[in-house]
């Protein structure tokens, strides 16, 4: 794969372990850190490398040359503080793109505080995504871009079967765009506002949530 990326994830509980293995099957190259040895155990068939060691550990952490990946995700989740100081290392490291787990929003308002690029809360987030799919079947994924707006990806609505984007007129009436629309394994960028929609596809929106939220009820 011409455009692997370099990962390194630290904290391998279900989360991690996830994460870990989602990367690799997508082709990419990840350094899983543990301090379990038997946990590393576990992971290392699926990753390139697992190692087990001290995360906060800043010399251990001068090893692996963290400076060389491309993103670190810190998914410790019941050790707060081990969270947030393997956070801190990994910005004082030079690492470009630092993600981290957190707990509850005090935990997140420290990992900001100290340069994360991105907070997430996997429990929160499934839990979010569970009920959205139990009220609105159609959507298939979410992306939370900001507080306001989202990209969405929603199974088409059967009253839109058989017409175009342009006939529709999804953004007047709807407020929301069209990113692209996934047909089987094909994905149609251009020329869709004029591509006849059928049963099955699948159209990913970007709009203001309360208006991707119309959609989603549409039968």
């Amino acid at each position: 794969m011409s455009n692997a990326k370099q990962f390194v994830v630290f904290g391998i509980g279900r989360f991690g372990a996830s994460l870990c293995k989602t990367l690799c099957d997508l082709g990419h190259e990840v350094l899983a850190v543990d301090g379990e040895e038997e946990v590393i155990n576990d992971i290392a068939p699926f990753v390139t490398q697992a190692i087990q060691m001290d995360a906060t550990d800043e010399d251990a952490l001068k090893k692996i040359g963290l400076r060389n990946f491309d993103a670190a995700v810190v998914s410790i989740g019941d050790n707060v503080r081990d969270s947030i100081l393997v956070s801190l290392l990994c910005k004082e490291a030079g690492v470009k793109y630092v993600i981290s787990k957190a707990t509850d929003e005090l935990h997140a308002k420290v990992l900001r505080k100290v340069g994360v690029d991105k907070v997430v809360f996997p429990e929160r987030d499934m839990g979010i995504r569970v009920a959205k799919s139990l009220i609105a079947p159609n959507v298939v994924d979410l992306i939370n871009l900001t507080d306001e707006y989202a990209i969405e990806s929603i199974q088409l609505p059967d009253h839109w079967v058989g017409k175009t984007v342009r006939e529709i007129e999804v953004r007047r009436k709807y407020g929301v765009t069209v990113l692209l629309l996934q047909r089987g394994e094909d994905v149609l960028i251009e020329e869709l506002s004029d591509t006849r929609l059928l049963k099955g596809d699948v159209l990913m929106l970007l709009g203001h949530k309360h208006d991707v939220e119309k959609i989603e009820s549409l039968p």
